[in-house]
């Protein structure tokens, strides 16, 4: 029996920040409540924008993602709200598509940025003709980029491939004990921005996973890290016996990521 999911006390924060955005710009629209009332949120949401567009950034500069774009446009977004806070300029949440021209000042500086380098095609030599397993299941992994959106893998006799997937919003449910799980070592990455990951491994499947996760909890069978800056590294004792076996990397900002095995 799967356990009904829970979410950690970070990940209510973050929803309910944007539940109660929505929920005040929609009451304040239809004038069911008072700007008396709704005051202190409009006062302090723009801060919320702007901080959100500084964390991208820094983690642009870190190099944990390309959030350049996003970013800029968050911290100018929250900017004018703030100074329309202080009476420096007019400016309100639904002008927002007044900063189209962002756009172009951002093609222009991408030009002026280093661009990333391509890789050199990397080559092995063995004697033994042997080709490096390592080189071989990163090159043939399935990689999958959405927005936003939950994904599961639980039907019935679901065919296990390596698999590179992300996402910015968006949970995932991934039950091998229902999955046709080749006899091999697949390697499989899950990463995003905000959201839950739930993998259910059969009891008989070696298995390692290195975890991690800014802000939230993780929990590998018996093992338990929660709070800010969570690192889990987990490997069952046959693993490297094992020709039957799965490599997971999970990474995400925010959110939960737990295993279990039955």
């Amino acid at each position: 029996m799967i356990p009904m999911k829970k979410h950690n006390l970070f990940t209510y924060i973050i929803a309910l920040g944007f539940i109660a955005l929505g929920a005040f710009l929609i009451l304040t629209n239809l004038d069911i409540i008072s700007l008396e009332i709704s005051n202190a949120f409009h006062f302090s949401y723009p801060f919320f924008i702007f901080g959100m567009g500084v964390f991208i950034i820094l983690d642009t500069i870190r190099g944990n993602q390309d959030g350049l774009g996003f970013g800029s446009f968050l911290i100018v977004f929250g900017g004018l709200l703030i100074a329309d806070r202080f009476d420096y300029v007019e400016f309100n949440f639904l002008e927002f598509w007044r900063l189209w021209p962002l756009l172009f000042i951002y093609i222009g500086i991408s030009f002026f940025s280093p661009s990333k380098k391509k890789k050199k095609p990397k080559v092995y030599v063995s004697k033994d003709n042997d080709v490096d397993d390592e080189y071989i299941k990163k090159k043939h992994k399935k990689k999958r980029n959405v927005a936003i959106g939950d994904h599961r893998f639980d039907q019935p006799n679901w065919n296990v491939e390596s698999m590179d997937l992300w996402n910015v919003i968006g949970d995932y449910h991934v039950d091998f004990t229902k999955a046709f799980i080749p006899d091999q070592e697949t390697s499989i990455s899950i990463s995003g921005v905000i959201g839950d990951v739930k993998v259910i491994i059969p009891e008989h499947v070696d298995f390692q996973i290195h975890a991690t996760i800014k802000t939230g909890d993780i929990r590998v069978l018996d093992e338990k890290s929660e709070g800010l800056n969570r690192d889990i590294h987990f490997k069952t004792p046959g693993y490297e016996e094992a020709t039957k076996k799965l490599d997971l990397d999970v990474h995400f900002k925010i959110g939960d990521i737990k295993v279990d095995r039955v």
